[in-house]
């Protein structure tokens, strides 16, 4: 059965449209949250996919989370598939209107496109069928949509515990991440289908310097906001130290064949070339230089409301993302230990980065080196769909839901089954988010096809 043929190609289209018009941003604030947006995604929801709300179980989590199970024919390796249904506020000028799901250029238009509803609506319509279609899965499956992705929230968790509470263990967790990505890496042709094995970390912290203040006439030397901007130019100047982590080493053996030919060598042997092949990533530009160490990004300034005030306070915001191997404490040591005296260091959060989970291995010949199973169906389920992708373990550098599931399980991965080009990439949480009508259907029957191949 294909997705291709008109009726359904324009229902499976039109059920992401009707959903991506609702406008369901987070805030961190709940006052600032229109809930009646998220009332109404819900009951939109039901009504696009009545069979998935008929037949499955469905768990209320947190405010507007869902948790659905449907039964297989065996509980004895269940998988969660997750997305989330919030997204972030619009910003920048867009070619269309972000809550419109326009079409246009081949495309679909709107904030949530690829982050995240995508997904879940791909999810949705390939159970919506299946269900149709009268099939059992091979084992059970859970969707796990969170309200409050985008904020960090409550919803993830609390699923979490819900699934702890009834016993579930899963085989493997799928949330968003990776993608079908092309223009991923210099002078690599084919798109890879990248899946997260890991997550860095987040910690945010403030930066404050206090002094008494005082009229913009009389100024004296290294006040507070002298000092902040001090800590911030020794943060620039001081970065972490830069190392390539085990799923950075096999992506580029996989790249390898697909490379120019002067860089073949390096990425091949890239275990035992790791120092040389980490100075080109860091060379390379922001994108490569982020794989390769933990990252500060001052974000924030605050200081005088008026020009003709000297500040008694000064704050800068900074977020660091935590590369796989640094821990929060050795972060915030090196944070600390720059900025010097003068400045206090204020802990907004933090958390470590996920623990690595199991994926398959070449042997760096071109060999099969170890294989996990459920790895091994992600992979192949992407050969199916994506024959030119080269499907590969990476770290993935933003923070999804999936990292509360590591708690249950050791298998969480992180992948949405999209094509995205470099500029859609850089369109999540910017402006003109937008996803292609074939690359959503190709999405759409990437998870069907998963599940169908469930052991």
């Amino acid at each position: 059965m294909t997705l291709r043929e008109g009726a359904e190609q324009s229902r499976a289209v039109g059920k992401l449209q009707a959903l991506v018009r609702i406008p369901t941003v987070s805030h961190r604030d709940p006052d600032l949250v229109d809930t009646a947006a998220f009332d109404a995604f819900l009951v939109e929801l039901e009504t696009q996919f009545p069979l998935l709300h008929r037949h499955l179980d469905l768990t209320r989590v947190h405010t507007h989370g869902l948790l659905f199970h449907w039964r297989g024919a065996s509980d004895a390796r269940p998988v969660v598939l997750m997305a989330h249904l919030d997204v972030v506020p619009v910003e920048g000028e867009w070619q269309h209107p972000p809550f419109s799901g326009a079409i246009a250029d081949g495309s679909i238009w709107g904030r949530g496109t690829l982050d995240d509803k995508g997904c879940l609506v791909g999810i949705c319509e390939a159970v919506e069928t299946l269900l149709e279609a009268g099939h059992t899965p091979a084992q059970d499956v859970w969707l796990s949509f969170g309200c409050d992705e985008e904020v960090f929230g409550h919803a993830a968790p609390l699923a979490v515990d819900e699934l702890r509470r009834r016993g579930v263990r899963p085989w493997f967790v799928l949330d968003e991440g990776g993608a079908i990505a092309s223009e991923a890496f210099p002078g690599v042709g084919a798109p890879i289908g990248v899946i997260g094995v890991t997550e860095k970390g987040i910690t945010s912290v403030e930066l404050r310097a206090e002094g008494r203040g005082g009229h913009a006439s009389t100024p004296a030397r290294n006040g507070p906001v002298a000092r902040v901007a001090r800590a911030v130019t020794r943060l620039e100047k001081a970065p972490l130290p830069a190392s390539l982590p085990a799923p950075t080493i096999e992506l580029f053996r996989r790249l390898a064949p697909h490379a120019p030919l002067p860089l073949r060598p390096l990425m091949a042997n890239a275990e035992r070339l790791r120092p040389a092949l980490t100075r080109v990533l860091l060379a390379a530009g922001p994108e490569t230089a982020a794989m390769t160490r933990t990252t500060v990004a001052v974000t924030t300034l605050s200081g005088s409301p008026a020009l003709n005030v000297i500040a008694a306070t000064a704050k800068a915001g900074v977020n660091m993302r935590l590369m796989v191997g640094d821990t929060v404490e050795e972060v915030l040591a090196h944070v600390r230990r720059t900025v010097g005296r003068g400045v206090e260091v204020d802990v907004v959060e933090s958390s470590e980065a996920s623990p690595v989970s199991p994926y398959s291995t070449t042997d760096g010949r071109g060999g099969h080196g170890s294989v996990d199973e459920a790895f091994a169906l992600l992979e192949d389920t992407i050969t199916e769909v994506f024959p030119d992708a080269v499907p590969a373990p990476y770290v993935m550098m933003a923070a999804t839901d999936a990292r509360h599931f590591t708690a249950i399980c050791e298998r969480v991965y992180r992948f949405a089954p999209f094509r995205m080009t470099k500029q859609q990439r850089e369109s999540i949480h910017s402006y003109d988010e937008h996803i292609g009508v074939e690359a959503f259907l190709d999405g759409v029957d990437w998870y069907r096809r998963l599940l169908e191949r469930l052991p």
